[in-house]
């Protein structure tokens, strides 16, 4: 084997080769990790911020991002939870609502950025605290569950939606958890609309080369907006499932959501050598990332220390997919 061949064959699966080792190392230090209930528990754990980095994948198509995806699941959180326990909604509205917010929201967003021409950062850095705010406004900065007491001294009289709750905490075929199934449909379908058809080239060609795309009659303005409205969309989704998951608005809900969803999306570039944003990768990334908190909670490693690790894993893929492919060409 050559050097461009080994060059070509560690851009290509340089990444999986470690994932695979690292599942094999948490393996043999802890056996319980091989067993099915965790490795469901690490497919469950991750379902919210891998539904996120699918969303994220538009914007960052468009050479783009978006940071307010974290804020907008938690809006969604709290939003869902007060159209049922305050405004004693059914479920199908809450969610109705949730989702033309997330959309409007990221409508917002793209107009400002292509309209105003202002950064892409600054406007979803901005917007990522409005809407932290906003979701804190209804509750007066509590969370919203069952019986909870109301400002006026009175009791909540709405309860959670049994069938909204199925979507977060039920089972399909009493096996596999409705938040993972959700997770690989949304991923089937971002893979269907980028891959497999004219849109999806269309995105692609505008990251390529946006001027070239527009030379050609694309209207380059139309689909980056389209790229945050469905970042949006996805993200308030991400929140629905949230929501029906914990079975109340929590406060603190999607924190760190944010971090994890992009490190998601962005280690998907590593994945066979991509060096773009698709959703292949960003399962693979978002899995990745599972895989390791749960192997080093195992290994009672502090969660500070696994920021640290998730970083340094994150630089050191981007750097070495994009140094071997610079050294290749």
């Amino acid at each position: 084997m050559n050097k461009k061949t080994l060059t070509h064959f560690s851009i290509r699966y340089g990444f999986l080769i470690i994932m695979v080792l690292l599942f094999i190392f948490f393996s043999i230090t802890r056996p319980v990790f091989l067993t099915p209930s965790n490795l469901l528990s690490i497919l469950l754990g991750l379902t919210i911020y891998a539904i996120l980095a699918l969303g994220e994948t538009f914007p960052l198509i468009v050479n783009g991002m978006d940071l307010s995806i974290g804020a907008i699941a938690s809006l969604s959180v709290m939003v869902s939870s007060y159209c049922m326990v305050i405004l004693e909604l059914k479920g199908y509205y809450a969610i109705i609502i949730c989702l033309l917010m997330g959309a409007t929201i990221g409508l917002i967003n793209g107009l400002l950025i292509v309209k105003l021409k202002i950064p892409d950062l600054l406007t979803t850095l901005g917007m990522m605290f409005l809407v932290q705010g906003l979701q804190l406004i209804p509750s007066a900065g509590r969370s919203i569950g069952n019986g909870m007491s109301l400002p006026n001294g009175e009791t909540a009289k709405g309860v959670f939606d049994e069938g909204f709750k199925f979507l977060g905490q039920g089972r399909l075929f009493n096996i596999i958890p409705i938040p993972v199934a959700f997770m690989f449909i949304i991923a089937v379908i971002v893979f269907i609309v980028l891959s497999l058809t004219r849109y999806g080239r269309i995105f692609y060609a505008i990251g390529g080369n946006s001027e070239a795309a527009r030379l050609v009659g694309v209207n380059i303005y139309k689909y980056r907006i389209l790229a945050y409205i469905i970042s949006g969309f996805v993200a308030s989704f991400a929140g629905i499932v949230l929501a029906a998951r914990v079975g109340r608005g929590d406060v603190s809900s999607g924190g760190t959501l944010l971090m994890d969803a992009i490190a998601s999306a962005l280690i998907g570039y590593a994945v066979l050598g991509a060096q773009k944003p698709n959703p292949f990768g960003t399962i693979v990334g978002a899995i990745f990332i599972g895989m390791l908190i749960n192997g080093l909670t195992m290994l009672n490693v502090p969660y500070y220390t696994q920021d640290f690790i998730k970083g340094c894993v994150l630089v050191t893929a981007l750097a070495f997919t994009f140094g071997l492919s610079k050294r290749k060409s």
